[in-house]
């Protein structure tokens, strides 16, 4: 089975964000061509089913030999469109559900404490997204968990921890030093002029912090 190795960036998808469907593509592909993305993950809760589907193979044509591509919620789709693997949130399928249906999926899951990690990787999770690291857009009004929360979720399991929420290159490192194994992000890639650029600050950051983590090398 693949293996998730750190330090990890993964871009999470917001059409909105983007602009839309076509420069959503556009800023993945620019963001790709770059070489230092790990996972692209579909994030487009709004969108019906068939549209869903739709996208989701237009992101496999996108990422295939580039990055991993995980999608939210849907194993049916994922396995459909040969992705490699599915994003579990709160109010998703159980992750043991999704593991004994779908082996050959790997599982990602969206934590907001300690005792929902533990769970996540005793019953499959091979990633754990922790958050919001930062105040976010994605949940506008909702006060950040900070720091502590990807610290306390990274000493507690041995899966990968993703920080996510409002992480940029200039933050990325906080992430880092907090115990995450890399970050998960929206608009500091599809939001930004060069989204190409913005991947490659991102990595830069990411592998800076990480190679100065004790016994750790980018």
């Amino acid at each position: 089975m693949t293996t998730l190795r750190p330090p990890i960036l993964s871009v999470v998808t917001n059409r909105d964000a983007a602009g839309g469907v076509g420069p959503l593509l556009e800023a993945l592909d620019a963001a790709l061509a770059t070489g230092v993305v790990d996972i692209v993950q579909m994030r487009e809760k709004d969108l019906p089913d068939a549209e869903q589907f739709s996208l989701a193979r237009r992101l496999r044509d996108l990422t295939k030999g580039r990055a991993l591509l995980f999608i939210n919620d849907s194993a049916s789709i994922a396995e459909a469109v040969h992705a490699d693997g599915v994003h579990l949130g709160e109010a998703s399928r159980p992750v043991a559900a999704v593991r004994q249906q779908r082996p050959g999926l790997l599982i990602g899951r969206s934590v907001h404490d300690v005792e929902t990690a533990r769970q996540a990787e005793a019953d499959g999770a091979r990633l754990i997204q922790a958050g919001a690291m930062f105040a976010t857009l994605t949940h506008p009004g909702e006060p950040p968990a900070g720091a502590g929360l990807v610290r306390a979720v990274a000493d507690t399991v041995n899966a990968p921890v993703l920080a996510v929420g409002g992480v940029t290159a200039a933050n990325v490192g906080e992430a880092v030093e907090a115990g995450a194994s890399g970050a998960a992000v929206i608009r500091a890639v599809l939001a930004a002029a060069d989204p190409g650029q913005a991947a490659l600050a991102l990595r830069e950051a990411l592998d800076a912090a990480w190679g100065s983590r004790p016994g750790e090398t980018a």
